[in-house]
């Protein structure tokens, strides 16, 4: 069966007690692309994310990959998909360097079976490389992460996520709590990955940084999908009116002021 779509989520529900997380949520990812996911507070996004990435188990609906159905139940069932989560507390070890993280729990060793040892030059040398193809700046892979600044943070664990050759990343919150220079730095190299082919699913309340830099935009609204717009046909006014109003265009101008002050 031949697909248009590297992801495709069909009619995805998910409950949390007398909680309706998700109802019957679609999503559909290009290869290649970056496609927003955008929505108030409790509207699904990170439930839909987790689900695809194995966090969370989906109470009903399909998930294809290439358009072959897969089963995610857990992160390890994602990974194998090719499919990589970079949280918005990135589960980074602040005591190791760049290099540690990048390969922590996927360690390169070398000797004899019953008597290993990490090849910390291996290791070395690759983050090396893939921190120069990535074209990140960093001084050093033996930098600790306790040292670095929020964005080179957020950099590192896109690198630990590609350096096992995941093609589809979802991305929570990324440019959240970093200041107007570092979330350009790092919007820039979120494009630089769709430009190499990689396929971006970006959480975010910054509306404007997915106009930016993203090919197309979803919008969830009380665990439904409300709509999917071009970027390049949109503006800032109308995904905030989706957001805000949804389908049925019921909530109020103060609400959708609020949201037109992001970014």
């Amino acid at each position: 069966m031949e697909s248009n779509y590297i992801v495709e989520m069909k009619a995805i529900s998910k409950r949390f007690g007398s909680v309706q997380a998700l109802n019957q949520v679609d999503l559909e990812l290009r290869e290649g692309e970056i496609l927003g996911l955008v929505g108030d507070n409790a509207a699904g996004k990170s439930t839909l994310m987790k689900i695809l990435s194995g966090a969370h188990v989906a109470d009903s609906g399909q998930i294809l990959i290439n358009g072959e159905e897969v089963s995610i139940r857990d992160p390890r069932d994602a990974r194998s998909c090719g499919i990589e989560m970079i949280y918005q507390d990135l589960a980074l070890c602040n005591n190791l360097d760049v290099a540690r993280n990048i390969f922590l729990g996927r360690e390169y060793t070398r000797g004899l079976p019953f008597l290993s040892i990490l090849d910390k030059k291996k290791m070395y040398a690759e983050s090396a490389a893939l921190l120069e193809r990535l074209k990140i700046n960093i001084s050093s892979p033996r930098l600790k992460v306790e040292r670095m600044s929020g964005g080179q943070r957020q950099m590192v664990a896109a690198a630990k996520a590609i350096a096992f050759d995941a093609k589809i990343l979802l991305m929570d919150e990324p440019t959240a709590a970093l200041g107007v220079r570092e979330a350009n730095t790092l919007l820039r190299l979120i494009k630089d990955l769709r430009d190499g082919g990689h396929s971006i699913v970006l959480i975010t309340q910054r509306v404007p940084d997915i106009l930016a830099i993203g090919d197309r935009v979803m919008v969830l609204k009380g665990g439904r999908r409300q709509g999917i717009l071009n970027v390049s046909e949109v503006g800032l006014d109308d995904v905030v009116e989706l957001i805000v109003r949804g389908r049925a265009g019921a909530e109020s101008e103060e609400d959708a002021m609020e949201y037109l002050s992001f970014g």
